[in-house]
């Protein structure tokens, strides 16, 4: 007597699954991968630009808070210590381009009192950071 074979199924990769699950890895550490970027200022309310634009040096970021504080970077110095510290940095990294966050309301001498003090480091970029401006 024989015996009916049964038919022997070839095994099948199911691609969809693998595709939804490496576009969610993918969306996933891309998400974290924006979180984990440092802040290296504080955070003021900028004036808005519409000629702003992004560079790619290495930078230094002076922040002058609304209350008049001063930052560079996150390390809180007076205005007469700016120049001194600014000046290490320079000597550090002659390229390094100074950044100056200051919130927009405060009065343009008190901004341009610490653009001075940043100046008498000597810096080759100084830059003012703004905001893009939207359209309406």
């Amino acid at each position: 007597m024989r015996l009916p074979q049964r038919e022997i199924k070839k095994a099948r990769i199911e691609i969809v699954p693998m595709i939804d699950t490496m576009v969610f890895l993918l969306i996933f550490f891309m998400m974290a991968s924006l979180a984990m970027t440092p802040l290296s200022s504080m955070k003021v309310n900028l004036p808005r630009a519409a000629a702003g634009e992004k560079t790619s040096h290495a930078r230094v970021i002076l922040t002058l808070t609304n209350r008049g504080e001063v930052y560079v970077n996150r390390q809180r110095v007076t205005l007469d210590q700016v120049t001194s510290v600014l000046r290490e940095r320079i000597a550090a990294n002659p390229e390094m381009q100074v950044v100056v966050n200051a919130d927009r309301s405060l009065r343009y001498d008190q901004v341009i009192a610490l653009m001075d003090a940043a100046k008498r480091a000597n810096p080759r970029y100084m830059v003012l950071a703004t905001n893009p401006q939207t359209k309406l």
